[in-house]
């Protein structure tokens, strides 16, 4: 299953003055929605879509609506009437509203991030997996691969940078039980004042669990989570974005 959390309040756009959420945002004639989940378009037809949304006036309609247009074949939504601790207890929110299995798959993405060609398929022989990329400064999650087995990852920060391998926002747990489980110990001691993905997998290496790791070149990651991100992409369209847009078309 994919789940997309989408709970958050698009702060930053409505104080820069835009007037809709940063999804529904136009780039080239359409939503920036379609751009993040259209990462996903080889899976449209294969994997269950789990979108986790605000309890607002005409945000499941549009979810399902665009989801619909773009061809996803399973599409479910949960609406969530009170904000959540952060990005991870909005998914655990969303599994417990959509009654997912435990044995279930998950890949968890941004809906502020554009993917062409995201890989939504587990790494063989891991209980977990996160892709990265190199940028600069601090404000991502980082990994810190095993010195002495380099495909395992070690240890995973927020907003703590301690390598060059920068989170591109999409996870992956062999199950929903592995997710749900290292999100209770990180709710018995808890690593930041809000729930973050990243630090989940700390729990897991803790125990013993194989949490893999893949590099994706930098231009192959878009950003539209700030207005600076967004207003960029209007002036110049990124060349790695052409092909989706075919595909989309």
């Amino acid at each position: 299953m994919i789940v997309i959390p989408m709970a958050g309040a698009s702060r930053r756009f409505a104080e820069a003055g835009y007037l809709e959420p940063k999804y529904k945002l136009p780039l080239r004639g359409r939503p920036l929605f379609d751009w993040a989940v259209g990462s996903f378009a080889a899976d449209f037809a294969a994997r269950p879509f789990l979108f986790v949304v605000r309890d607002e006036p005409g945000v499941a309609d549009f979810v399902r609506a665009r989801g619909e247009a773009l061809g996803i074949a399973d599409l479910r939504i949960v609406t969530l009437d009170q904000p959540t601790a952060g990005q991870a207890e909005t998914v655990e929110r969303g599994l417990a509203g959509c009654a997912v299995a435990a044995e279930t798959p998950l890949t968890i993405f941004n809906i502020d991030t554009i993917r062409p060609g995201a890989q939504s398929i587990a790494l063989p022989g891991f209980d977990g997996w996160l892709e990265t990329f190199s940028a600069p400064g601090e404000n991502w999650s980082f990994i810190e691969p095993k010195p002495d087995e380099p495909a395992l990852v070690a240890r995973c920060t927020e907003k703590h940078r301690i390598s060059d391998h920068c989170c591109t926002g999409l996870y992956g747990f062999a199950s929903a039980a592995l997710f749900a489980e290292a999100l209770a110990v990180e709710r018995r001691a808890p690593s930041s004042h809000e729930l973050f993905v990243a630090p989940l997998y700390n729990h897991l290496i803790a125990r013993g669990c194989r949490i893999g790791w893949r590099e994706v070149a930098a231009e192959q990651v878009i950003l539209s989570g700030v207005p600076a991100e967004y207003e960029a992409l209007l002036a110049d369209f990124p060349p790695a974005l052409e092909e989706l847009e075919t595909a989309l078309a």
